[in-house]
């Protein structure tokens, strides 16, 4: 019996050893499920679709393109609109309209919806301010200043949108390459980064999310073809990525998310594609690809002044001419197809850390050495266990 105690005690501190050192894995795969809007200028159809959220009802909001004609040129009242889908898909209205006056856009592009109030936050960038709308649609108020066009840049004004627990809101300053905190109520209180290539500097910060798990800051640093991790205070914690087309890699990353894991999902533009990486910037696994022409070339964006679609389109699931806006909600990734009117949803799976096959081992023997402690311990406790049955019998 005393050799029996030992080897449990032996056994027992294994097993606590083993899971002491086990790795966590990941295998995250991504799978499409449908798509929302489709390529058009009327009701429920998208052009250049942009910032994506998804209210407390299951409604799908998507920020529609620069008023544009068909033909391409400039018209303020198509488009400029957030557009409106219920849970299953259904077109059912819209908010907001193209101008300058209040509630107006001139290009809607990243929206938030704050946790705390549940208003809706858009970046109206060549209004160059966030407009916010309470839970009803109905215009609120507008805040902010932001940098100007600047050379090599088609975008400029307000980014990213995201909210910290406290109810502050973060927008980012693409030109100004910071990121803006702001109140609820839009009083400017603070600023992060700077302009550059250094660590904790940006060339277009596009995207930006706050952590639900550490409260960390995660940046789409679009020129700097990397994703940057901030502390909560700014300072620079990681960085990942370089130019190229190769795992790992980004020609210009815009969407931005992360899951309940920290796993983080880039919506790699150019390129087409969406990369998942770790928290630590692991590269997991990427999804997605560039629409081609019959003759099996890449379909080009389309240039300014032109219809803002590529052509041809290739609706293929699956298929992008370039990733853009994002938003990520109950296992599902929403992902804008910018240049073909649509937003494509994908499936997470995969998304949580498991136990490799050492950690697997450490549990068994955990539970080898428990179960040989606790023979002893149950043959005591046999007659209390009876009786609490017995109880609960009478109980009921």
């Amino acid at each position: 019996m005393e050799l029996v105690r030992n080897l449990s005690i032996g056994v027992l501190g294994a097993g606590f050893m083993v899971l002491g050192t086990a790795a966590q894995a990941l295998s995250v795969t991504l799978s499409y499920d449908r798509s929302i809007g489709s390529p058009g200028f009327g009701p429920g159809q998208l052009f250049v679709p942009q910032g994506i959220e998804i209210d407390d009802a299951g409604n799908t909001l998507i920020a529609n393109g620069r008023g544009l004609n068909p033909d391409g040129s400039f018209n303020p009242n198509i488009g400029n609109k957030v557009e409106v889908f219920n849970p299953k898909g259904k077109y059912i209205g819209a908010i907001g309209k193209g101008g300058k006056g209040p509630g107006e856009f001139d290009e809607p592009a990243a929206l938030g919806i704050s946790p705390q109030t549940k208003n809706l936050y858009v970046a109206d960038v060549f209004n160059n301010r966030v407009n916010v709308f309470n839970p009803q649609g109905k215009f609120v108020k507008s805040f902010g200043s932001f940098g100007g066009l600047i050379p090599g840049r088609a975008f400029f004004g307000p980014s990213g949108v995201t909210f910290d627990k406290t109810g502050n809101v973060y927008v980012g300053d693409f030109s100004g390459d910071k990121i803006n905190k702001y109140t609820a109520d839009g009083e400017l209180i603070g600023s992060i980064g700077t302009s550059g290539t250094e660590p904790g500097q940006f060339q277009g910060p596009a995207a930006i999310r706050i952590s639900p798990v550490s409260g960390n800051f995660f940046v789409s640093d679009q020129f700097n073809n990397r994703v940057q991790v901030l502390s909560p205070e700014g300072k620079s914690i990681l960085s990942f990525g370089k130019q190229g087309s190769g795992n790992g890699e980004f020609n210009q990353p815009i969407g931005l998310e992360v899951d309940e894991f920290e796993n983080i999902y880039v919506a790699d533009s150019i390129n087409s594609r969406v990369q998942v990486f770790d928290k630590n910037g692991k590269f997991l696994t990427a999804f997605g690809k560039p629409a081609r022409n019959a003759s099996g070339e890449i379909v080009p964006p389309p240039q300014q002044g032109e219809p803002p679609f590529g052509d041809p389109l290739d609706l293929t699931p699956g298929t992008f001419n370039w990733t853009g806006g994002t938003t990520y909600k109950d296992g599902k990734l929403y992902v804008g197809d910018f240049f073909q009117g649509r937003v494509q949803v994908l499936n997470v799976e995969g998304a949580a850390p498991v136990p490799e096959p050492a950690s697997t081992l450490g549990f068994v023997l955990f539970g080898v050495g428990t179960t040989a402690v606790k023979m002893r311990k149950n043959r005591q406790k046999k007659t209390a266990i009876s009786l609490e049955k017995e109880l609960a019998k009478t109980a009921v």
